[in-house]
């Protein structure tokens, strides 16, 4: 099993489409490299700190990294439907009841996104007149991934209603089976003949 393969998960495989695997491969890479670019700027900036030199511009690279992580992150989970997904109630469904409260849950994650993309872009262009310290940059460098990211959950709401309308939300995943090594005991030795 390649790394691709334990990445991209295959529950809830009923509810993808299989040309969006690809995005969802490269969305979790990237959000593995947001979260160790952000662990390591922390500690870079602690032992900067801790030596008497600070490098300040650190703390910009950590906010957006952490900003970048949480709402690629978001759109990730989504796809994976880890987030912005209410589970305990379409789980204790089954049939007409769940198809329209599996419906219901997605049109307001889909109302949500849309929010998201309009007040994201409001904010990215508003950003454009505020900079952030010492480096001067935009804070529309921060803004940016907002509507990017709704952009990507209304993608991947779209893609689970469509499929979860045409083959039906309440699928069973398959039990991972364990295996458990059969233990040979000195009873099993001595009664075996």
């Amino acid at each position: 099993m390649s790394i691709a393969d334990k990445l991209v998960l295959q529950r809830h495989h009923h509810l993808k489409w299989r040309a969006l695997d690809r995005l969802e491969l490269v969305l979790m890479m990237i959000c593995g490299a947001l979260c160790f670019g952000f662990s390591l700027s922390v500690l870079f900036d602690i032992l900067t700190r801790t030596i008497g030199h600070p490098w300040l511009w650190l703390q910009e690279v950590t906010s957006t990294l952490f900003i970048y992580a949480i709402f690629i992150g978001a759109a990730v989970a989504t796809r994976r439907n880890d987030h912005l997904y209410l589970t305990a109630i379409s789980d204790s469904l089954h049939g007409t009841p769940r198809m329209i409260v599996e419906i219901i849950i997605r049109v307001v994650v889909l109302g949500v996104a849309f929010c998201l993309i309009w007040f994201g872009y409001i904010n990215y262009l508003r950003g454009f007149g505020s900079f952030r310290l010492p480096s001067g940059t935009p804070i529309a460098s921060l803004y940016a991934v907002i509507p990017l990211s709704a952009i990507l959950i209304a993608l991947f709401t779209v893609e689970q209603l469509v499929n979860g309308i045409r083959n039906g939300f309440d699928h069973p995943e398959p039990e991972e089976e364990m295996i458990i090594p059969s233990v040979e005991t000195s009873l099993d030795r001595r009664t075996r003949p």
